[in-house]
Protein backbone atom coordinates (compact mmCIF):
# COMPACT_ATOMS: atom_id res chain seq x y z
CA UNK A 1 0.00 0.00 0.00
CA UNK A 2 0.72 4.05 -0.55
CA UNK A 3 -0.21 5.27 2.33
CA UNK A 4 -0.98 4.29 5.78
CA UNK A 5 -3.73 6.91 6.23
CA UNK A 6 -6.41 8.95 4.29
CA UNK A 7 -4.61 11.48 2.14
CA UNK A 8 -6.40 13.45 -0.80
CA UNK A 9 -4.32 12.97 -3.82
CA UNK A 10 -3.55 15.45 -6.58
CA UNK A 11 -2.01 14.78 -10.04
CA UNK A 12 1.16 14.56 -8.84
CA UNK A 13 0.78 12.20 -5.56
CA UNK A 14 -1.56 10.11 -7.90
CA UNK A 15 1.65 9.48 -9.87
CA UNK A 16 3.38 8.39 -7.31
CA UNK A 17 0.46 5.78 -5.89
CA UNK A 18 0.03 3.98 -9.17
CA UNK A 19 4.32 3.72 -9.36
CA UNK A 20 3.40 1.66 -5.98
CA UNK A 21 0.35 -0.18 -7.05
CA UNK A 22 1.14 -2.99 -9.11
CA UNK A 23 -1.81 -3.72 -9.53
CA UNK A 24 -2.82 -0.26 -11.38
CA UNK A 25 1.13 0.24 -12.99
CA UNK A 26 0.35 -3.16 -15.03
CA UNK A 27 -2.17 -1.52 -16.59
CA UNK A 28 -0.61 1.85 -17.77
CA UNK A 29 3.13 0.15 -18.89
CA UNK A 30 6.07 0.12 -18.25
CA UNK A 31 7.37 3.55 -18.29
CA UNK A 32 4.93 5.60 -15.99
CA UNK A 33 7.08 8.87 -16.51
CA UNK A 34 4.89 10.59 -19.25
CA UNK A 35 1.17 9.49 -17.55
CA UNK A 36 -1.77 11.62 -18.77
CA UNK A 37 -4.19 12.37 -16.14
CA UNK A 38 -6.88 14.11 -16.06
CA UNK A 39 -9.61 15.04 -13.02
CA UNK A 40 -12.97 15.01 -14.73
CA UNK A 41 -15.24 14.57 -11.55
CA UNK A 42 -17.97 16.40 -12.19
CA UNK A 43 -20.16 14.79 -10.04
CA UNK A 44 -21.78 16.10 -6.71
CA UNK A 45 -19.24 13.36 -4.32
CA UNK A 46 -15.62 12.25 -5.39
CA UNK A 47 -12.36 12.97 -7.46
CA UNK A 48 -12.40 11.30 -10.66
CA UNK A 49 -9.02 10.90 -12.24
CA UNK A 50 -8.29 9.36 -16.00
CA UNK A 51 -5.07 8.20 -16.40
CA UNK A 52 -3.78 7.06 -19.94
CA UNK A 53 -0.15 5.49 -20.00
CA UNK A 54 1.94 4.28 -22.96
CA UNK A 55 0.00 0.32 -23.24
CA UNK A 56 -3.42 1.50 -21.35
CA UNK A 57 -5.86 3.26 -19.29
CA UNK A 58 -7.42 3.36 -15.88
CA UNK A 59 -9.72 5.72 -14.15
CA UNK A 60 -8.87 6.32 -10.27
CA UNK A 61 -11.95 7.43 -8.30
CA UNK A 62 -11.09 8.74 -4.68
CA UNK A 63 -14.64 9.31 -1.85
CA UNK A 64 -13.92 12.25 0.01
CA UNK A 65 -15.32 13.37 3.34
CA UNK A 66 -17.71 15.57 2.35
CA UNK A 67 -20.21 15.61 -0.30
CA UNK A 68 -17.80 17.92 -2.94
CA UNK A 69 -20.22 20.15 -4.43
CA UNK A 70 -21.50 21.36 -1.45
CA UNK A 71 -18.16 21.27 1.00
CA UNK A 72 -17.32 20.34 4.47
CA UNK A 73 -20.58 21.95 5.85
CA UNK A 74 -22.14 18.30 4.93
CA UNK A 75 -19.71 15.66 5.41
CA UNK A 76 -20.18 12.43 4.36
CA UNK A 77 -18.48 8.72 4.82
CA UNK A 78 -15.89 8.11 3.18
CA UNK A 79 -17.03 4.33 3.35
CA UNK A 80 -19.33 4.80 0.30
CA UNK A 81 -15.79 3.60 -2.10
CA UNK A 82 -16.11 0.17 0.23
CA UNK A 83 -20.05 0.03 -1.32
CA UNK A 84 -19.15 1.35 -4.76
CA UNK A 85 -16.17 -1.52 -5.03
CA UNK A 86 -18.05 -4.04 -3.77
CA UNK A 87 -21.31 -3.56 -5.78
CA UNK A 88 -19.47 -2.79 -8.81
CA UNK A 89 -17.50 -6.65 -8.33
CA UNK A 90 -20.68 -7.80 -7.64
CA UNK A 91 -22.80 -7.04 -10.71
CA UNK A 92 -19.77 -6.73 -12.84
CA UNK A 93 -19.09 -10.88 -11.82
CA UNK A 94 -22.95 -11.26 -12.67
CA UNK A 95 -23.26 -8.77 -15.89
CA UNK A 96 -19.90 -8.29 -16.93
CA UNK A 97 -20.29 -6.90 -20.54
CA UNK A 98 -22.33 -3.71 -18.85
CA UNK A 99 -19.98 -3.54 -15.48
CA UNK A 100 -16.65 -2.03 -15.51
CA UNK A 101 -14.06 -3.68 -14.34
CA UNK A 102 -12.57 -3.09 -11.19
CA UNK A 103 -8.73 -3.26 -10.92
CA UNK A 104 -8.07 -2.21 -7.30
CA UNK A 105 -9.46 -0.94 -4.04
CA UNK A 106 -7.88 0.74 -1.04
CA UNK A 107 -9.80 0.63 1.57
CA UNK A 108 -7.77 3.57 4.07
CA UNK A 109 -7.67 5.68 0.61
CA UNK A 110 -11.44 5.13 0.06
CA UNK A 111 -10.12 4.80 -3.73
CA UNK A 112 -11.31 2.66 -6.50
CA UNK A 113 -9.12 1.75 -9.88
CA UNK A 114 -10.99 0.39 -12.97
CA UNK A 115 -11.37 0.19 -16.47
CA UNK A 116 -11.40 3.48 -18.43
CA UNK A 117 -14.89 3.64 -20.37
CA UNK A 118 -12.76 5.25 -23.32
CA UNK A 119 -14.42 7.45 -25.60
CA UNK A 120 -16.72 7.61 -28.00
CA UNK A 121 -18.74 6.37 -24.73
CA UNK A 122 -20.87 9.46 -23.33
CA UNK A 123 -22.89 9.97 -20.00
CA UNK A 124 -26.43 8.57 -20.96
CA UNK A 125 -27.87 11.74 -20.14
CA UNK A 126 -25.87 13.80 -21.91
CA UNK A 127 -27.27 11.76 -25.55
CA UNK A 128 -30.54 11.67 -24.56
CA UNK A 129 -30.10 16.37 -24.62
CA UNK A 130 -28.26 16.00 -27.74
CA UNK A 131 -31.15 13.58 -29.55
CA UNK A 132 -29.12 10.50 -30.30
CA UNK A 133 -30.62 7.58 -30.63
CA UNK A 134 -29.31 3.81 -29.04
CA UNK A 135 -30.83 0.55 -30.77
CA UNK A 136 -29.59 -1.27 -28.10
CA UNK A 137 -30.20 0.38 -24.97
CA UNK A 138 -33.19 -1.47 -23.49
CA UNK A 139 -31.77 -4.80 -24.60
CA UNK A 140 -28.14 -3.87 -22.39
CA UNK A 141 -30.32 -2.03 -19.14
CA UNK A 142 -33.08 -4.79 -19.38
CA UNK A 143 -30.24 -7.37 -18.99
CA UNK A 144 -28.08 -5.53 -16.62
CA UNK A 145 -31.06 -5.30 -14.45
CA UNK A 146 -32.59 -8.95 -15.27
CA UNK A 147 -29.39 -10.65 -13.99
CA UNK A 148 -28.32 -8.12 -10.91
CA UNK A 149 -31.26 -7.95 -9.40
CA UNK A 150 -32.53 -11.64 -10.09
CA UNK A 151 -29.15 -13.45 -8.61
CA UNK A 152 -28.83 -11.06 -5.39
CA UNK A 153 -32.33 -12.20 -4.33
CA UNK A 154 -33.97 -15.08 -2.59
CA UNK A 155 -35.15 -16.73 -6.43
CA UNK A 156 -31.76 -17.64 -6.31
CA UNK A 157 -30.29 -17.53 -3.17
CA UNK A 158 -30.23 -19.41 -0.11
CA UNK A 159 -31.04 -17.67 3.13
CA UNK A 160 -28.33 -18.05 4.65
CA UNK A 161 -26.56 -15.91 1.53
CA UNK A 162 -29.04 -13.62 0.99
CA UNK A 163 -29.00 -12.44 5.03
CA UNK A 164 -24.95 -12.35 4.69
CA UNK A 165 -25.21 -10.07 2.47
CA UNK A 166 -27.64 -8.34 3.71
CA UNK A 167 -25.74 -7.58 6.89
CA UNK A 168 -22.52 -6.64 5.24
CA UNK A 169 -24.70 -3.94 2.92
CA UNK A 170 -26.57 -2.43 6.09
CA UNK A 171 -23.30 -0.52 7.21
CA UNK A 172 -24.43 1.46 3.63
CA UNK A 173 -26.92 3.57 6.20
CA UNK A 174 -25.61 7.01 5.64
CA UNK A 175 -25.75 6.87 1.58
CA UNK A 176 -29.48 5.44 1.86
CA UNK A 177 -30.30 8.15 4.46
CA UNK A 178 -29.03 10.61 2.21
CA UNK A 179 -31.88 9.01 -0.98
CA UNK A 180 -34.62 8.97 1.79
CA UNK A 181 -34.10 12.10 2.17
CA UNK A 182 -33.60 13.87 -1.32
CA UNK A 183 -36.06 11.40 -2.59
CA UNK A 184 -38.84 10.67 0.10
CA UNK A 185 -38.75 13.84 2.24
CA UNK A 186 -37.30 17.21 1.01
CA UNK A 187 -39.76 17.59 -2.03
CA UNK A 188 -42.45 17.06 0.69
CA UNK A 189 -41.61 20.11 2.72
CA UNK A 190 -39.89 23.20 3.01
CA UNK A 191 -36.19 22.62 2.09
CA UNK A 192 -32.80 24.41 1.88
CA UNK A 193 -31.39 21.61 -1.01
CA UNK A 194 -35.21 21.74 -2.86
CA UNK A 195 -34.49 23.31 -6.40
CA UNK A 196 -36.97 24.44 -8.99
CA UNK A 197 -37.50 27.30 -11.83
CA UNK A 198 -39.44 30.03 -9.86
CA UNK A 199 -41.69 31.56 -9.83
CA UNK A 200 -43.44 29.62 -12.46
CA UNK A 201 -43.18 26.36 -10.78
CA UNK A 202 -43.95 27.37 -7.57
CA UNK A 203 -47.93 26.30 -7.52
CA UNK A 204 -46.53 22.96 -8.99
CA UNK A 205 -44.13 22.66 -5.60
CA UNK A 206 -46.52 23.91 -3.38
CA UNK A 207 -49.02 21.44 -4.57
CA UNK A 208 -46.31 18.46 -4.56
CA UNK A 209 -46.00 19.86 -0.18
CA UNK A 210 -49.77 20.17 0.29
CA UNK A 211 -50.82 17.01 -1.64
CA UNK A 212 -52.27 14.29 1.38
CA UNK A 213 -52.76 11.16 -0.84
CA UNK A 214 -49.08 11.65 -2.65
CA UNK A 215 -47.51 11.51 1.28
CA UNK A 216 -49.42 8.62 1.76
CA UNK A 217 -47.86 6.65 -1.39
CA UNK A 218 -44.69 8.44 -0.53
CA UNK A 219 -44.78 7.01 2.82
CA UNK A 220 -45.51 3.58 1.69
CA UNK A 221 -42.95 3.97 -0.99
CA UNK A 222 -39.87 5.23 1.84
CA UNK A 223 -40.83 2.25 4.57
CA UNK A 224 -39.96 -0.33 1.49
CA UNK A 225 -37.26 1.56 0.44
CA UNK A 226 -35.66 1.21 4.21
CA UNK A 227 -37.50 -2.10 5.24
CA UNK A 228 -37.49 -3.80 2.11
CA UNK A 229 -34.16 -5.98 1.74
CA UNK A 230 -34.79 -7.49 -1.88
CA UNK A 231 -31.91 -7.23 -4.02
CA UNK A 232 -28.39 -5.97 -4.66
CA UNK A 233 -30.07 -2.62 -6.03
CA UNK A 234 -27.43 -0.09 -7.47
CA UNK A 235 -29.22 2.79 -5.91
CA UNK A 236 -28.95 5.43 -7.72
CA UNK A 237 -29.60 4.19 -11.83
CA UNK A 238 -30.48 7.65 -13.45
CA UNK A 239 -29.23 8.29 -17.18
CA UNK A 240 -26.22 10.08 -15.87
CA UNK A 241 -25.02 6.67 -14.18
CA UNK A 242 -25.03 5.20 -17.70
CA UNK A 243 -22.42 5.35 -20.16
CA UNK A 244 -23.08 4.41 -24.23
CA UNK A 245 -22.36 4.38 -27.43
CA UNK A 246 -24.35 2.89 -30.16
CA UNK A 247 -23.39 -0.28 -29.56
CA UNK A 248 -22.31 -0.50 -26.11
CA UNK A 249 -23.75 0.07 -22.29
CA UNK A 250 -21.67 0.83 -19.24
CA UNK A 251 -23.25 0.58 -15.76
CA UNK A 252 -21.51 3.35 -13.48
CA UNK A 253 -21.34 4.54 -9.68
CA UNK A 254 -23.16 2.43 -7.48
CA UNK A 255 -22.14 4.28 -4.68
CA UNK A 256 -25.46 4.01 -3.27
CA UNK A 257 -25.48 -0.16 -3.74
CA UNK A 258 -27.42 -1.93 -0.92
CA UNK A 259 -30.16 -4.39 -0.38
CA UNK A 260 -33.22 -2.77 -0.82
CA UNK A 261 -36.69 -3.21 -3.23
CA UNK A 262 -36.12 -3.98 -7.14
CA UNK A 263 -38.51 -1.43 -8.55
CA UNK A 264 -36.34 0.93 -7.20
CA UNK A 265 -33.70 0.63 -9.47
CA UNK A 266 -36.23 -0.42 -12.43
CA UNK A 267 -38.16 2.64 -11.10
CA UNK A 268 -35.39 5.18 -11.55
CA UNK A 269 -34.48 4.48 -14.45
CA UNK A 270 -37.59 4.37 -16.80
CA UNK A 271 -38.57 7.68 -14.75
CA UNK A 272 -35.85 9.26 -15.72
CA UNK A 273 -36.41 8.17 -19.54
CA UNK A 274 -39.94 9.98 -18.64
CA UNK A 275 -38.02 13.09 -17.85
CA UNK A 276 -36.13 12.82 -20.84
CA UNK A 277 -39.65 12.69 -23.23
CA UNK A 278 -41.02 15.57 -21.67
CA UNK A 279 -37.56 17.86 -21.64
CA UNK A 280 -37.12 17.16 -25.61
CA UNK A 281 -39.71 20.04 -25.80
CA UNK A 282 -37.36 22.75 -24.49
CA UNK A 283 -34.42 21.00 -26.93
CA UNK A 284 -36.42 21.18 -30.53
CA UNK A 285 -35.80 23.80 -32.98
CA UNK A 286 -36.62 24.87 -36.41
CA UNK A 287 -34.61 22.08 -37.25
CA UNK A 288 -35.36 19.27 -35.34
CA UNK A 289 -39.15 19.57 -33.55
CA UNK A 290 -37.66 16.33 -32.20
CA UNK A 291 -40.92 14.27 -32.32
CA UNK A 292 -39.50 11.15 -33.92
CA UNK A 293 -37.07 11.33 -30.81
CA UNK A 294 -39.85 11.10 -28.73
CA UNK A 295 -41.21 8.40 -30.31
CA UNK A 296 -37.88 6.56 -29.94
CA UNK A 297 -37.78 7.52 -25.82
CA UNK A 298 -41.41 6.22 -25.43
CA UNK A 299 -40.57 2.70 -27.67
CA UNK A 300 -37.74 2.35 -25.48
CA UNK A 301 -39.46 3.34 -22.13
CA UNK A 302 -41.76 0.12 -23.13
CA UNK A 303 -39.17 -2.28 -24.45
CA UNK A 304 -37.13 -1.95 -21.54
CA UNK A 305 -39.24 -3.28 -19.11
CA UNK A 306 -40.95 -6.11 -21.42
CA UNK A 307 -37.42 -6.79 -22.12
CA UNK A 308 -36.49 -6.84 -18.68
CA UNK A 309 -39.66 -8.90 -17.87
CA UNK A 310 -38.71 -11.26 -20.09
CA UNK A 311 -35.53 -11.89 -19.21
CA UNK A 312 -36.39 -11.84 -15.45
CA UNK A 313 -38.68 -15.07 -15.86
CA UNK A 314 -36.26 -16.70 -18.11
CA UNK A 315 -34.15 -16.70 -15.24
CA UNK A 316 -36.19 -17.96 -12.70
CA UNK A 317 -37.12 -20.64 -15.03
CA UNK A 318 -33.50 -21.75 -15.63
CA UNK A 319 -32.72 -21.83 -11.84
CA UNK A 320 -36.52 -23.23 -10.67
CA UNK A 321 -34.86 -26.02 -8.44
CA UNK A 322 -32.13 -24.09 -7.49
CA UNK A 323 -30.82 -23.43 -4.04
CA UNK A 324 -33.34 -20.10 -4.08
CA UNK A 325 -35.83 -20.38 -0.91
CA UNK A 326 -38.18 -17.57 -1.85
CA UNK A 327 -40.75 -20.52 -3.49
CA UNK A 328 -39.75 -23.88 -2.61
CA UNK A 329 -39.95 -26.33 -5.31
CA UNK A 330 -41.80 -29.00 -2.98
CA UNK A 331 -44.80 -26.27 -1.75
CA UNK A 332 -44.78 -24.22 -5.41
CA UNK A 333 -45.50 -28.18 -7.52
CA UNK A 334 -47.54 -27.63 -10.27
CA UNK A 335 -47.34 -25.49 -13.50
CA UNK A 336 -50.88 -23.58 -12.20
CA UNK A 337 -49.61 -22.09 -9.20
CA UNK A 338 -46.09 -21.65 -10.33
CA UNK A 339 -48.00 -19.31 -13.10
CA UNK A 340 -49.30 -17.53 -10.54
CA UNK A 341 -46.75 -16.63 -8.41
CA UNK A 342 -44.48 -15.46 -11.46
CA UNK A 343 -47.46 -13.56 -12.47
CA UNK A 344 -48.35 -11.99 -8.96
CA UNK A 345 -44.33 -11.35 -8.50
CA UNK A 346 -43.87 -9.11 -12.03
CA UNK A 347 -47.16 -8.14 -11.30
CA UNK A 348 -46.00 -6.56 -7.70
CA UNK A 349 -42.85 -5.47 -8.89
CA UNK A 350 -44.74 -2.99 -12.13
CA UNK A 351 -46.26 -1.87 -8.83
CA UNK A 352 -43.32 -0.90 -7.13
CA UNK A 353 -41.32 0.20 -10.66
CA UNK A 354 -44.08 2.78 -10.98
CA UNK A 355 -43.87 4.50 -7.41
CA UNK A 356 -40.74 4.69 -7.52
CA UNK A 357 -40.07 6.19 -10.81
CA UNK A 358 -42.93 9.00 -9.63
CA UNK A 359 -40.69 9.57 -6.93
CA UNK A 360 -37.46 9.55 -8.48
CA UNK A 361 -39.07 12.62 -10.90
CA UNK A 362 -40.57 14.17 -8.33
Amino acid sequence: MASDGFRTLDEKSLVEYIKATPSLSSKLGNNLEDLQIKEVGDGNLNFVFIVIGPSGSVVIKQALPYIRCIGESWPMTTERAYFEASTLKEHGHLCPHHVPEVYHFDRTMCLIGMRYIEPPHIILRKGLIAGIEYPLLAEHISEYMARTLFYTSLLYRSTTEHKRAVAEYCGNVELCRHTAQVVFSDPYKVSQYNQWTSPYLDSDAEAVRTDNILKLEVAELKSMFCERAQALVHGDLHTGSVMVTHDSTQVIDPEFGFYGPMGFDVGAFLGNLILAYFAQDGHADEGNDRKVYKEWILKTIVETWNLFHKKFIVLWDEHRDGSGEAYLPDIYNNPELQLLVKQKYMKDLFHDTLGFGAAKMI
